[in-house]
Parts: C-alpha cells; structure tokens; sequence
C-alpha cells in the first residue's frame, strides 16, 4: 500500500464526517484546507463520493444525497493519521539521501512526494523543529543540523523516564481496555516477523514504532506522548542508518520485544520493570552505536 493510498484513505474517511454535518460540500481548496491533502486527493474523494451516490457533484455544486453507513468507510487499520504518513515518509526521505548535516529539506516537494498539503508539511517540520535537528531556512527550505552523541544521550535518558512511567501504567489498565487486544496483535506480528527474519529484518523500525506508542499512550499523558515525536523519529529509524549487522540488532530486539509483551501479559510490575528495563538499555547502545564518527562530539 503506497503512502498517497493511505493519505487517500484517512482523509476520505474525515471527509465523510463531514457529510453528516453539512447538506453540502465546501470548495475544492477549502476541502484541501479542511483536511491537509491536495487537490488532486481532494477530487479523488469526491469522484468516489459521487460513485457510490453519497454527493451529487455538479462542477461547484456538491450537494450531499444520503448519511454514509460503516460500509463506506476504510477499515481503520488502513488509515495512518496525517501525522504519521507525514512523519514516516519524512523519515524516509532523510534514510534515503544518508541523513546527513546540511541536508536540504524542501516543503514543497516533500508535499508533493506525499500527497498532502503544504500546511500540513509545515506544521509538522514547525513542531519537529523545536527539538533542534532541523532548522528554518528562507523559501520554504530547511536544513537539518546532525545528530551527535550529546543530543543521543539527552534523548535516552528522557525516554527511559516516560517509558518506564507509561510501561507501569499500561499493567494498571483494566482487563476490558482495548489495548490488550491491540497488544495480542502486536505479539503475533512480532512471532512472524522474527519466523521470517532473514527476509524481513529491515520490517522492524516501523513494527517498533508501533509497539512502543501503544505503550506511551497508555501514560494517558498528552507530554509524553506529543514528546513520543521525536523519540520515534530518531530510536526507530536509527537501525537503518548503520547497516551493519542490521539483521542481527533486529533479531535480538524482536525476542527483547518478546519477552517485555509476556511481562505487560503477566501484569507483574517487577517483571514489567526488568524486561523494560533491558531491552533500553540495548537500545541506548545500539542508537549511540549507530552515529557515526563524525557526530561523536558535543555540538558547539
């Protein structure tokens, strides 16, 4: 599933909350403004609005015909929030031209590589930005300024404290919460990939993000998991850009992964502590591990 498909997705299904609220549909830049896609995502979704008889689109005229029903939405599961396709495909792009200082990041083109609007990219680099690795520059361009070992050691030892804080709260959360079904999940996608490591290992950042947000939100906390950004953006994709022994560092930390769901699973606080414990103190080696020489020093 490509990244505009997911872009496509989420944004048709705010698009049809949006029926229920109106007799009709505002203009073509509007609904971009509305929901942060462009244009052409915009007439995507009316063409298939108009398709299955939800809009009557006449040119400027989009007059609604019915309520939608369940069955015209996506399935969740297919619908990445804005956010996350922005940041993901973000992160791709740095992975892609080697992450290195100076690098040029262009709003528009990052946009339009995407599918989304430029506010939508902006706002998003304007929020990452306040962790200083990017910085504004004139035009629409940024720049980023590197990664170095200080920045490193400042992040993990936040993360330790909010991981640790949101892993004790996770045991404390009610047998009914859906997070245990989410979790359940996430365990057998974790046995599959580590089944199929040696054709898959380069599958784990994204599967680490996603196991370990779970995990921030049950902090119910919104600083801990509005700071979760930035911890995603550098903790999951700094395996990639080390390719040495990748798969292994991914192998060991499927199993770590592993062992710290069955203590979430036991609800024993002592064993949640310990399993939490191990596998950041592997990931604190393996980030500091993976800058490269250059980046060791303490920035000026």
């Amino acid at each position: 599933m490509s990244k505009s498909n997911n872009v496509y997705k989420d944004a048709f299904n705010r698009c049809l909350r949006l029926l229920d609220e109106n007799k009709s549909l505002p203009s073509e830049p509007e609904l971009g403004t509305l929901l942060g896609v462009s244009r052409t995502t915009v007439r995507s979704i009316l063409a298939r609005m108009e398709e299955t008889g939800l809009i009557d689109w006449n040119k400027r005229n989009k007059t609604v015909l019915r309520a939608p029903r369940p069955e015209d939405f996506f399935p969740e599961e297919e619908t990445d929030s804005l956010a996350e396709i922005i940041e993901r495909s973000f992160m791709r792009r740095l992975l892609a031209e080697g992450a290195e200082a100076g690098m040029q990041i262009n709003e528009l083109e990052l946009a339009r590589e995407i599918g989304v609007g430029t506010t939508s990219v902006r706002e998003f680099l304007i929020r990452f930005s306040r962790f200083g690795l990017i910085e504004k520059r004139r035009n629409s361009h940024w720049v980023l300024k590197g990664f170095t070992r200080a920045f490193a050691l400042e992040l993990t030892e936040i993360r330790e404290m909010f991981e640790l804080r949101s892993a004790a709260a996770f045991v404390a959360l009610p047998e009914d919460s859906a997070v245990w079904v989410d979790l359940d999940m996430l365990e057998v996608q974790h046995r599959q990939l580590a089944s199929e490591i040696a054709a898959r290992f380069n599958e784990f950042s994204e599967l680490d993000e996603r196991f370990h947000r779970l995990i921030h939100r049950a902090s119910h906390n919104r600083f801990i998991v509005d700071f979760y950004d930035v911890i995603a953006m550098i903790f999951h994709y700094h395996y990639q850009w080390n390719k040495a022994e990748e798969r292994q560092r991914n192998e060991v930390a499927v199993q770590e992964h592993l062992a710290y769901i069955a203590a979430l699973k036991s609800r024993d606080p002592a064993k949640v502590d310990a399993a939490c414990r191990k596998h950041l103190k592997s990931a604190r080696q393996t980030l500091l591990s993976s800058i490269p020489e250059g980046r060791q020093a303490q920035p000026a």
